[in-house]
Order: structure tokens, then sequence, then C-alpha cells
């Protein structure tokens, strides 16, 4: 990496570095139309920016977005606490390797510690390699199932 590397919680004001980082999921998830597709409008992505319950981390370099992650706090009923979800994480095929991601999940770390969250989870699939030592690494595994539910709609009575 050429230059000092910036790691920080996008706010308001940073819609076109959301849009970045959106570009930079589908290349290196490979999935361009999730993340390239009927893109959001400046104002989603203004109120989603403005949401204390999202939390979007970017690592930037010579004022590029090299990596990034996206959170969700997850308030619980149980407890009065909260858990944080680490939705996504990617950074660029060229600057990987350079403790980008370790940095990113720190400041996320940083963020739950100073919301009061309980915990931070993140899910990892079978044959991610890299991803799974990552996590294994920085925190305690757990063996779960995910199910993914579809919404059903209301049917009229």
């Amino acid at each position: 990496m050429a230059g000092a590397m910036k790691v920080r919680r996008l706010g308001l004001g940073d819609i076109e570095a959301a849009r970045d980082l959106n570009a930079l999921y589908a290349d290196a998830f490979e999935d361009h139309d999730t993340y390239r597709h009927d893109r959001p409008d400046d104002d989603w992505l203004a109120r989603q920016l403005a949401k204390d319950a999202i939390i979007i981390v970017v690592a930037e370099a010579d004022g590029c977005i090299v990596g990034g992650l996206t959170a969700y706090d997850l308030p619980k009923l149980e407890a009065a606490r909260s858990e944080i979800y680490l939705y996504d994480l990617a950074v660029n095929a060229a600057h990987r390797r350079h403790g980008i991601a370790t940095a990113l999940i720190a400041e996320l770390q940083h963020i739950a510690a100073d919301i009061g969250a309980w915990a931070v989870f993140v899910q990892a699939d079978y044959g991610d390699d890299p991803a799974v030592a990552l996590y294994t690494r920085l925190g305690v595994r757990e063996d779960v199932m995910h199910f993914d539910l579809p919404p059903l709609p209301r049917t009229k009575d």
C-alpha cells in the first residue's frame, strides 16, 4: 500500500463513499446484480447513513476505499443490551494481506464497546477459508445452521 490507511465510520454526507463501498462489494463478492443493479437513490442512502443502527466502516488509502464492512446493531428483548451483526466485509484484492480486514473489525469492536453492545457476531461460508481463518483468529467459533425464510404476503380472508 502506497499511502497511509485511514479507517473511519461513514455518516451523513458519505453517499459517494457508500456507493464506492457497494462497488467494492460487487467486485469482491463477484455479485454485481446484488451490489450494483437497481442502486438506491441518494435519499435512500442518506436515510441509511443517518441511522445509528447501521454501522458502515471503511478503510481508505490514497483517497480510495480499499476495504469496508457493513454491520447492524440489533437490540435484544431479553436483556438491556444489543448485539452487532457483521453482515458484509470485503477488501480490494490488491490490498489484501495487509491487516485491513483486521483493522476494520477492530474499529467495529471499538464501536460495539462505545455503544455497550454485548457481542459482535459474523457468519462465514464453508469453503471461504480466508474468512474462517480470520474469524477463528479473532473470536470464538460456533457451528450453527442458517435458514432463509421467505416473506409471506398476507392473504385476504
